[in-house]
């Protein structure tokens, strides 16, 4: 398992912009696949995001549809960090955003959180209407 630490979280108005941060600890960070999920209130965890191992320079990305085309993610092998950035922001999208990281393969698709074994304390997202 990796210790995975989140940042970036906060209050946005809607149609605004944040980046979410999450730090790696150990030195095989490029090996793991890494994704964001998010929680709000009264709901079950849920899948945002992932990217996959670089292979080479190529690296597989999957969203969640209603974050397609608002959200990138995008990982820093070097400085072992995978960022999720969040542009227009709603108000839908308030919740505790978590990264997560694991060892299996990934191509496409979403994901359950029950495919990842290691998790970040969580940092929390805003969006005011």
């Amino acid at each position: 398992q990796v210790r995975l630490v989140e940042s970036g979280g906060g209050l946005v108005q809607a149609g605004g912009s944040l980046t979410l941060s999450c730090a790696s600890s150990g030195p095989t960070f490029s090996s793991y696949v890494m994704a964001w999920f998010r929680q709000a209130p009264g709901k079950e965890r849920e899948f945002v995001a992932a990217i996959s191992r670089s292979i080479g320079s190529v690296v597989y990305t999957g969203y969640r549809d209603s974050v397609k085309g608002r959200f990138t993610i995008s990982r820093d092998n070097a400085n072992n960090m995978v960022d999720l950035r969040m542009n227009s922001l709603k108000p839908e999208d308030t919740a505790v955003y978590y990264c997560a990281a694991r060892k299996e393969s990934y191509r496409s698709g979403t994901a359950k959180p029950s495919d990842f074994s290691s998790w970040g304390q969580g940092t929390q997202v805003t969006v005011s209407s």
